[in-house]
């Protein structure tokens, strides 16, 4: 495969950090050289988490402003703070479904609309997708496997790195046995939803 630069934005708590766990071990599965690294503040508490994939030979897990070939948002807010990452016309796969920063539930501080985050996202790459991630996870049967549906709607894309048989087989290999269900249903659900869409 040729070299690509992934990068992941979302909040404590969301799995972010697993998603990346997963996908760097398909690419080893796969015989893909891997990079990755990771950034986050007060994680426990709702704080920023990015971390960075990068296959097929990097060195350094850094990714700069304009590198990034994918933006993998798992909070919408955090997809437009990580919208600089993005090389030109790059691919945007997004969480819509907001987790609020604590600040925003007291009424302390206001969370851009929905709408603006949109145009923000399509007026850095008309390949833009968002899904409500939550909401498919919770009928996959549960919230928490929301990071796991945004990984099934990559593997829909015609440039992600990884088929959906290769995802559903790291979740088999590398996740508890006692989830394995529940998050290859949730591969599905996001698959599915991101196959609906055009484009």
């Amino acid at each position: 495969m040729s070299r690509m630069r992934l990068f992941l934005a979302g909040v404590g708590g969301q799995g972010t950090l697993t998603a990346t766990n997963l996908l760097s071990l398909t690419a080893l599965d796969q015989g893909i050289e891997v990079c990755s690294g990771e950034i986050h503040g007060m994680a426990q508490r709702g704080g920023i988490v990015e971390s960075t994939l990068l296959l097929g030979g990097y060195a350094s897990p850094r990714i700069t402003s304009g590198e990034a070939d994918i933006l993998l948002g798992f909070e919408p807010l955090e997809t437009l703070r990580a919208l600089h990452y993005l090389r030109p016309e790059g691919l945007i796969i997004s969480n819509i479904e907001p987790t609020y920063p604590v600040g925003v539930s007291t009424g302390q501080e206001t969370y851009p609309e929905l709408d603006y985050i949109r145009e923000q996202c399509l007026a850095c790459s008309s390949q833009t997708y968002f899904l409500p991630c939550k909401t498919l996870a919770a009928e996959a049967g549960t919230v928490r496997a929301a990071n796991i549906v945004l990984l099934g709607a990559l593997a829909a894309s015609p440039k992600s790195p990884f088929s959906l048989e290769a995802l559903q087989t790291s979740v088999r290999r590398h996740l508890p046995e006692k989830i394995v269900s529940l998050n290859l249903e949730a591969l599905d659900m996001g698959f599915q939803n991101r196959s609906a869409q055009s484009g």
